[in-house]
């Protein structure tokens, strides 16, 4: 007898095999998925990043953005030697520009643009600048992530109802939502970044540090009762 030379499904055959039925709605779709994992038809990593796509379908911005007190940005009013040091620490590559208040965001500034000119002596930061894409924060994700790609962005400034700025999003904070946590440039240790120890007896410490890590971290008793931050 001969053996079975006949091709084996793909993973795709064999999921679509199992999905034979047509599921009616999102719930049971979810359920033959795990169906379809507990009988070895996809691996925990495949099952999780289809969930993803799922999930980021119904998130909205303001779900996953970058709280506007933990933006970091650069303050077109500024001396370059004052914010090319805190562009090179802080490591980003990309800031958002403002003129005075972080409402007024003018643009955005890509740091390998500021790093070719940062020797020139008259550096004009506004000619560097790429436009701010500026979106509300009920978008879904699904949307945004086609944007993103569409128009080659991979940042916007996130805008509340009022129309002051409310945050940022990246395209990793939105790509995390399917394959997991992205080490990006936005990501922080919450009570390591926010709480940094200058010299002896001197420590930066953020607006948005909750209070119990502050306690924690420097031995204080402050009542976290009415606030849940410092700042």
């Amino acid at each position: 007898m001969e053996p079975d030379s006949s091709p084996k499904p793909s993973l795709l055959e064999r999921i679509s095999h199992w999905l034979m039925r047509e599921p009616e709605d999102r719930e049971q779709l979810i359920e033959l998925l795990h169906g379809a994992y507990e009988n070895s038809l996809m691996d925990a990593d495949a099952l999780a990043m289809i969930e993803g796509v799922l999930q980021v379908s119904e998130m909205r911005v303001g779900e996953i953005m970058i709280p506007r007190a933990q933006m970091e940005v650069i303050d077109i009013n500024d001396a370059p030697e004052i914010f090319i040091p805190h562009a090179i620490e802080t490591a980003h590559s990309r800031f958002p520009v403002i003129d005075r208040d972080r409402d007024d965001v003018i643009g955005i500034l890509l740091a390998k643009d500021l790093l070719r000119h940062y020797a020139e002596a008259d550096t004009d930061i506004r000619g560097m600048l790429r436009p701010a894409v500026f979106i509300p924060e009920s978008k879904r994700l699904n949307v945004l992530l086609k944007e993103f790609r569409s128009n080659r962005n991979h940042i916007a400034i996130v805008v509340d109802e009022y129309g002051g700025v409310a945050g940022l999003v990246t395209i990793e904070d939105v790509l995390e939502q399917i394959v997991g946590d992205i080490e990006d440039e936005y990501d922080f240790d919450e009570t390591e970044d926010n709480i940094i120890r200058e010299k002896e007896g001197v420590f930066r410490v953020k607006a948005g540090t909750e209070i119990a890590d502050f306690n924690q971290t420097l031995g204080a008793h402050f009542s976290d009762e009415e606030f849940d931050t410092v700042g």
